[in-house]
């Protein structure tokens, strides 16, 4: 131990000089940390990153004396504050309903993948088979983990609660019923509703993908826990949406075997923060640089006195 910290008493006399400012620090990280966990999109990791560096500029320009531009970015970080609360109102209104409740292990359970029988795939790949060979459009989303909160959708749509069947996803996609335009919501084995509207991508996207491919790229940027089946109208092509990306043009046999892989249940979602033990060691390695940069250096250039 104490070839690891050769002076510890300096260590500990600046812990406990310091040991405010500390505290403070982790437990902005904590809060950090635990909503990243809770809303669990890639896309939320830039996002905090750049509100982090709006609050560090706030920091330092009151620091420096800088009026007019502290007023400013302060301004700036709490229109960021409000506009995330808004975006992720459901992942904060989960938080702040567990966090009341006392449960706040629950918030850091991960939502595994939601197994699907098989009977249900292939009652899904059947009809898009049906549908892609009589180039009849179609649009479905599918729930992968955690629920999805509808109104993260333009319009719901028309509840169905049914269960998933090649003929009523079939039906509901013919020209000439009233929500063929629509998407498909479906949870587990059951279709919850039909003729929903989607939100579309603002990314620019080929000429060749209508707007049922920008409404599932649009759905799959801002929800995590889910994707779309898209059977092209025109060319009566397959494509599967994830994540705001599109995989396409996909035969019957690779949806398939690209939905087994996806909801089953050993696969582990991707996520944007790193596990607590992983976290740990990270720091506690960092924490270990810091002190032999600025403690050992330090004591390494202070001149000995002459016995």
């Amino acid at each position: 131990m104490s070839g690891f910290f050769p002076d510890h008493r300096l260590l500990i006399s600046w812990l406990i000089s310091n040991s405010t400012a500390l505290m403070d620090i982790g437990l902005v990280l904590s809060l950090v940390y635990t909503m990243l966990f809770i809303v669990g999109e890639r896309r939320t990791l830039w996002m905090v990153r750049g509100l982090i560096i709006l609050m560090l500029a706030s920091v330092i320009s009151q620091r420096l004396g800088m009026v007019l531009l502290s007023f400013v970015i302060e301004k700036l970080v709490i229109g960021s504050s409000v506009a995330m609360a808004f975006v992720y109102q459901a992942e904060f209104r989960r938080f702040l309903e567990q966090l009341g409740q006392g449960q706040i292990l629950q918030l850091f359970k991960r939502g595994s993948p939601i197994p699907k029988p098989d009977n249900v795939i292939d009652e899904i790949v059947d009809a898009v088979k049906e549908l892609s060979q009589n180039r009849t459009g179609a649009l479905m989303v599918l729930e992968t983990a955690s629920s999805i909160d509808q109104r993260d959708f333009v319009n719901p749509g028309v509840s169905v609660n049914g269960e998933v069947s090649k003929e009523l996803i079939q039906t509901i996609f013919q020209p000439k019923t009233l929500l063929h335009d629509g998407a498909v919501f479906i949870r587990g084995a059951r279709i919850i509703s039909a003729g929903v509207i989607l939100p579309l991508s603002d990314r620019t996207a080929s000429r060749q993908l209508g707007t049922r491919h920008r409404a599932a790229m649009g759905i799959t940027e801002r929800l995590d826990n889910c994707l779309c089946i898209i059977v092209s109208e025109e060319t009566g092509s397959i494509s599967l949406a994830e994540q705001g990306l599109l995989n396409r043009p996909l035969t019957s046999s690779k949806l398939k075997e690209l939905l087994d892989e996806r909801f089953s249940p050993a696969v582990e979602r991707e996520t944007v923060t790193p596990s607590l033990g992983r976290l740990g060691r990270t720091i506690g390695i960092q924490g270990h640089n810091l002190y032999k940069l600025f403690f050992l250096r330090s004591s390494a250039s202070t001149p000995k006195k002459k016995k």
